[in-house]
């Protein structure tokens, strides 16, 4: 059976770190977000795939390239305009025979949950039960049937989202055929679901256990908390003499890790890092390559993508930079309110306590800078000496 990944938008919801990436390509633990839906469905026996891309998606084809290095063969459809699911799932009705996976790439599904999907017999969609539906879609069902879609509604009658995993099969492109545009302006495969079950067709739903959504940048931190959790202790590089390392620590090859320096694991450093002296990485953290994390450094539950550099007494908590980055001397990232409430970003509430900043690509500060709590730095952002940054920046700002 072969398998459709929908890997074309940009995820607009999660600027700035999309400016320069397709969503499915932010980093979770060190590897894309598609790449780890990948290795569950690998494992779940799929070796087919077709992966619809679109928005940058020569980082898709870059890193992916044949699948070879996976064992497995894939297989590209450019969506040259985003206009919605049913629109990109359109483009593969030739390159698919009989009943296959379609699944959204910017999620991820345990590999039980995708092996019990391939071996139904029809049309099914999985659903999740979820406690805030917000930006999802939401099913109404009724004894393992799917009666009604519900796309991202304020007021939604049920808490079971669209976990955006399906089995279907070749009647699917004819009621994408009869598919209008939605409100949205987009073509929906939920509304072609909709068309089969308004024409008697029942689609079953199933329930799945293992889910990560990543709606908003802060879901990343929460993905990356989870997917960490199981990790395994590994040293590539090199760890000089009085390095404390506590718990499972992943180091990567030609990284050095000098004296003085306390890593509390879980914890991922990339390859070619340079670590310390004297630095101290906390729980959750994942260093991309080519990073310096220097002297009297402290790093917490934070995902910093690679080439950044947080050289000399700075924090950064609960928070992800962007690749590129360059902190001055001093430059420190608030990641906790003052009246210890819920953190807001842009009007939108985070479920966290504790959030830093989202930080996109390039940025670089001076020396002493500031950034407060729940900021979003556009890329190329320069915050000069001593400036504190709030709120939403744009990209290529100036803040003094």
């Amino acid at each position: 059976m072969k398998a459709v990944i929908l890997a074309a938008g940009e995820g607009s919801r999660m600027r700035p770190l999309t400016c320069t990436r397709p969503k499915v390509m932010l980093p979770i633990a060190n590897k894309p977000i598609l790449e780890h839906l990948l290795i569950e469905a690998i494992a779940a026996g799929i070796s087919e795939f077709i992966f619809v891309v679109g928005y940058h998606d020569e980082a898709v084809l870059d890193y992916f390239g044949n699948g070879r290095k996976w064992n497995i063969q894939i297989d590209y459809v450019k969506q040259r305009r985003q206009l919605g699911t049913a629109d990109a799932l359109k483009m593969v009705a030739d390159l698919t025979a009989g009943d296959f996976l379609l699944m959204n790439g910017d999620m991820i599904i345990g590999r039980g949950d995708i092996k019990e999907m391939a071996v139904k017999k029809d049309t099914t969609m999985a659903v999740i039960e979820v406690s805030d539906t917000r930006g999802l879609g939401v099913v109404e069902e009724n004894k393992g049937k799917v009666v009604r879609i519900h796309e991202k509604e304020e007021n939604p009658p049920s808490h079971l989202a669209n976990a955006g995993l399906y089995l279907l099969t070749p009647e699917i492109f004819d009621a994408i055929s009869r598919t209008g545009k939605s409100p949205r302006g987009e073509y929906e495969l939920t509304d072609s679901l909709m068309l089969m079950i308004e024409a008697g067709r029942e689609i079953a739903c199933r329930a799945i256990g293992q889910w990560l959504d990543i709606s908003y940048p802060w879901d990343l931190l929460t993905a990356n908390e989870t997917l960490m959790a199981g990790l395994e202790a590994q040293n590539s590089g090199e760890v000089e003499e009085n390095v404390v390392v506590k718990g499972p620590v992943a180091i990567g090859k030609n990284t050095v890790v000098r004296s003085g320096s306390y890593i509390v694991g879980p914890a991922i450093i990339g390859e070619n890092c340079d670590i310390g002296p004297s630095c101290y990485i906390r729980p959750c953290t994942a260093i991309g390559d080519g990073c310096h994390i220097g002297n009297a450094v402290g790093v917490k539950n934070c995902i910093i993508m690679k080439n950044s550099k947080l050289p000399h007494h700075n924090y950064a908590g609960d928070s992800i930079i962007g690749e590129g980055c360059n902190f001055g001397a001093g430059t420190k990232i608030a990641n906790l309110r003052l009246d210890k409430k819920e953190v807001w970003v842009e009007g939108i509430a985070t479920g966290r306590r504790k959030l830093g900043a989202i930080i996109g690509d390039g940025v670089e500060t001076g020396i002493n800078a500031s950034i407060n709590v729940g900021s979003m730095i556009g890329n190329g952002t320069f915050i000069g000496p001593g400036a504190v940054a709030s709120g939403a920046i744009l990209p290529e700002s100036r803040i003094f």
